[in-house]
């Protein structure tokens, strides 16, 4: 198994070294060539969601990026990965997001709190979205005082917190096991 992470910007070195832990392989995308190598799943980590918007379309992996994932390719998007999968920007995932809905910097925060299928987990916010919205096909897996912060939409999983900045690896075996291994 390889899983592709998009390294435009972010906590790129994080899921991988949190994939190494798992025993699973992954390798770096920043270019169409990159693109290209086989691979099992993609992980778009955080990052400012307006920025990696326009590299990816200016290194052209918008359309191959999308396509994959609307043909099942296997995603799970971290805080700015959650919302380039929203209907506002790749339009892979029937969710509607509030951008930066912590506040700044200063509104960054940890907390223990229950993901469904997974039980409870560190969970770090870093001007982190949440979603405000989400359609019949998707699956809540967490909320925080009344406000969506992990989801599953078939293959495509969102969490609007950073579980790569902590010690669990909880999540990306969730992330490996059930959407990348279909739960086997």
């Amino acid at each position: 198994m390889k899983i592709a992470i998009l390294a435009l910007q972010g906590a790129f070195a994080e899921h991988s070294e949190m994939l190494q832990r798992i025993g699973v392989e992954s390798f770096l995308v920043r270019n169409i060539d990159d693109w290209q190598q086989p691979k099992d799943g993609l992980i778009i980590p955080g990052g400012e969601s307006t920025a990696m918007m326009r590299i990816i379309r200016d290194e052209g992996l918008f359309t191959p990026i999308r396509d994959a994932i609307l043909n099942g390719l296997p995603v799970f998007g971290t805080c700015a990965g959650l919302i380039m999968l929203d209907h506002e920007h790749l339009g892979t995932m029937d969710i509607t997001v509030k951008r930066n809905a912590y506040g700044r910097q200063l509104g960054s925060f940890r907390t223990v709190h229950t993901m469904k299928g997974i039980g409870e987990i560190p969970m770090t916010f870093i001007r982190a979205p949440y979603i405000t919205a989400a359609g019949d096909n998707v699956e809540v897996l967490a909320e925080l005082n009344g406000h969506i912060v992990a989801a599953q939409q078939g293959s495509q999983l969102v969490t609007a917190f950073h579980p790569e900045l902590n010690n669990d690896t909880c999540v990306h075996e969730f992330f490996v096991k059930n959407i990348v291994n279909g739960g086997d």
